[in-house]
């Protein structure tokens, strides 16, 4: 077993559940220094007794990112191999029940954290002469779906953001990556019950009646399982070829929702693929 910072090392955000958890318990198996990022003291203290190291992180909160990224680089010396860009929530509603509060508010999570975590981390991997940026996007980083207009302007933002970062750190090797996860066995239902519950005044929209079923979706569905849902594991596996991989790809694609909306995306017009997302 090599020194602790010798090994290589990534810092993986949201990281108390799901997709996060998972990548951080098989990374550190198969010999990654991971730095497992929550946002609550709790979570930290509880992934800690499992054998991770973890740092305090909340997207919203400026200074806990720039602490973050100082605790990672005094433990390795100032070198940080790659990053996980991966906490983030969804404020389902109806756009036109979405306030500039809310908007804003999601944003801060789950686009400007990204992206000044990002920022901070590069100067660190540029010490190492490469490294990789993966960002977790989503199906609705591809196409846009109703109820969920908030979370899908959040994933194109970061789908934009990546692309031109991924272009202007093109001869650096430094590899900026995307994975779009389709549905996934994760809390990102639970945890939307209490965004919409903050953010939305839905019985009192022009358009109540036509929150039944997305009411029904949040609170009395907990047990049916999405279609085609997979368990956090089949990211972790695309994540692994991202960060092992000598020449990773720009974009790598989990479940079959994924990829068939980026067959849409390619081949349909406009007008087709809103048909077809309007009638699901």
């Amino acid at each position: 077993m090599t020194e602790a910072s010798e090994r290589k090392s990534i810092l993986i955000t949201g990281c108390s559940s799901g997709i996060g958890y998972d990548a951080a318990h098989v990374l550190a198996k198969r010999g990654w220094r991971v730095f497992a990022a929550c946002r609550k003291d709790q979570d930290c203290l509880r992934l800690r007794k499992e054998g991770l190291d973890t740092v305090c992180l909340d997207y919203e909160d400026e200074a806990s990112i720039e602490t973050a990224v100082q605790q990672v680089a005094e433990s390795t010396r100032g070198r940080l191999d790659a990053v996980f860009n991966n906490g983030a929530y969804a404020v389902p509603g109806l756009v036109e029940d979405i306030s500039r509060d809310a908007l804003r508010a999601i944003f801060e999570a789950n686009v400007f954290g990204w992206h000044d975590l990002s920022r901070r981390v590069i100067p660190l991997m540029r010490t190492n002469g490469n490294g990789r940026i993966v960002q977790c996007s989503s199906v609705l980083g591809l196409v846009g779906i109703r109820w969920r207009g908030a979370y899908v302007a959040s994933k194109f933002a970061i789908e934009g953001l990546s692309d031109v970062l991924r272009a202007e750190l093109k001869g650096s090797d430094i590899h900026v990556v995307l994975i779009e996860p389709g549905p996934i066995a994760t809390r990102l239902r639970e945890n939307a019950r209490i965004q919409f519950e903050k953010w939305v005044d839905w019985q009192r929209s022009y358009r109540a009646d036509e929150y039944r079923p997305l009411i029904d979706r949040l609170y009395r569905a907990e047990a049916k399982p999405d279609r085609f849902e997979l368990p956090p594991a089949a990211v972790t596996r695309k994540l692994i070829h991202a960060l092992e991989s000598p020449n990773p790809r720009p974009r790598y694609f989990v479940t079959i929702p994924t990829y068939f909306a980026e067959f849409m995306r390619r081949v349909l017009t406009t007008r087709a693929r809103d048909r077809f997302l309007s009638s699901n």
